[in-house]
């Protein structure tokens, strides 16, 4: 039997993650685990609990804490066209594509905010696709679902965003997409309806349409190697050929074995087109 503190704490974690799987059917055993020890630490000093056993402990017993555990492992820093080099480079590859296709879809897996479908919604709106492009925005945890649905993000981080649309290439003022009230910023009621929100999880579900576009930021980096390489094989089964695939990797091996079928559209911008 082991004494070691690390050892412990990684026994503990194993069974917090199989009790979230086990109630919630949330599958998060799969996530690197140094990922899932900072989300809980950050948890516990919150939660004023000295172990991750105490954390189980609140979960299984207590339902505001509980909701809180499963927003901590399934969210991520949220910000409207953050990596906004990214989104220029998109921009230029997805309007020709979508152009030429009849009823395009787009998927943001594991999505993480209502900002990450607002950016992609207001790039649509601006090049004319909008109306005929539907976004499938899809994540794990229902709560987080909840949240994204609001639309919202707070009233402070518009002056970033304003800038961040700008380097884009977006076209107008971000403000002609966002009403201020009171403390919160609220994405226009029609610019998230061609949106379908839908709790989905890349470690358990099957492929379930066919997208021109899928797009997974944050998550794949959260992901360990067999989490990866499955969500990699349900995004390639899910797109056509000359398909774009715009992913986060946390190294350029992760493509592999996916490097015969992808051709990188903009080196360093994690964007690729299915050619095979």
């Amino acid at each position: 039997m082991s004494d070691d503190p690390r050892a412990i704490e990684s026994l503990e974690t194993d069974l917090l993650l199989e009790g979230v799987f086990q109630r919630f059917g949330l599958d998060y055993r799969g996530y690197r685990r140094e990922t899932v020890r900072r989300k809980l630490q950050v948890l516990m000093r919150q939660e004023g609990v000295q172990t991750i056993s105490g954390l189980q402990e609140k979960m299984m017993h207590d339902a505001p804490a509980c909701q809180r555990l499963l927003l901590a492992l399934g969210s991520r820093p949220a910000g409207l066209l953050a990596d906004a080099d990214r989104m220029f480079a998109l921009r230029r590859a997805l309007v020709p594509w979508l152009r030429s296709c009849a009823s395009p879809r787009v998927w943001v897996a594991e999505c993480a905010s209502a900002e990450d479908v607002a950016g992609l919604a207001i790039l649509l709106e601006e090049e004319g696709l909008h109306g005929k492009t539907q976004i499938f925005a899809t994540t794990a945890c229902e709560a987080v679902l909840d949240d994204m649905r609001a639309c919202r993000f707070p009233a402070e981080r518009l002056e970033e965003y304003a800038g961040n649309h700008l380097r884009s290439g977006g076209k107008g003022a971000l403000s002609q997409y966002v009403a201020v009230r009171g403390g919160e910023a609220v994405f226009a009621e029609g610019l998230c309806s061609n949106v379908v929100w839908a709790q989905y999880s890349l470690a358990t579900d099957a492929s379930f349409n066919e997208f021109q576009l899928i797009t997974c930021h944050g998550a794949l980096t959260e992901f360990g190697a067999p989490l990866r390489n499955r969500a990699l094989q349900l995004f390639h089964e899910s797109m056509p050929m000359f398909g774009l695939l715009s992913v986060e990797l946390a190294q350029e091996a992760d493509l592999a074995s996916f490097r015969c079928w992808y051709r990188p559209m903009n080196e360093g911008k994690d964007l690729y087109r299915r050619v095979a």
